[in-house]
């Protein structure tokens, strides 16, 4: 009896494959962990860049969609914008940010006389309340690739984007 106890203590062969099947889920979760992070910064930037986007064309919209300072832009400015953030264009089916609907995105206006101290001139000078400034905002609701498979919904996690620009009435 000693001796299979003394054979079965000094026998390594096994060693590699035990020591494989206790680091195995720690790899699989720092791997499949790393996926999911590199899919919520790649949302995270694609939602950021759209909205970025979505600013910039509600600011080169005429004047005349934006009558008064503080309230939504006029004409279809504001569906207009909600497709361009969610499709990149006008109209489209392939949604750039998964998740996203057109209740997402939000767009408002302000005025603003002065800019860093200074008084608004050139093209705004004849506004009486300076120059719009539109922002564009999207809250969309996270939705994770892997996570789903193995108990994390992502439910609670929201990717959140604002840009703004001077309307330039263009």
């Amino acid at each position: 009896m000693r001796s299979i106890s003394r054979h079965l203590l000094r026998d390594r062969s096994g060693s590699a494959a035990a020591e494989t099947a206790l680091i195995t889920p720690l790899l699989l979760i720092i791997m499949l962990g790393s996926v999911e992070l590199g899919n919520y910064f790649w949302n995270e930037h694609t939602l950021l860049k759209a909205v970025r986007d979505g600013a910039r064309f509600a600011a080169r919209q005429s004047f005349s969609n934006y009558p008064t300072c503080g309230d939504p832009p006029g004409g279809t400015v504001v569906a207009d914008t909600q497709n361009v953030v969610r499709y990149g264009y006008l109209t489209g089916t392939n949604v750039l940010t998964p998740n996203i609907n057109a209740t997402d995105v939000t767009v408002t206006s302000a005025c603003t006389a002065t800019a860093g101290g200074q008084t608004m001139s050139g093209l705004y000078k004849a506004l009486p309340n300076g120059a719009q400034i539109v922002t564009v905002t999207a809250s969309v609701d996270y939705r994770p690739i892997i996570g789903t498979a193995f108990g994390f919904s992502g439910v609670s996690m929201k990717l959140n984007a604002s840009s703004q620009a001077a309307v330039t009435g263009l």
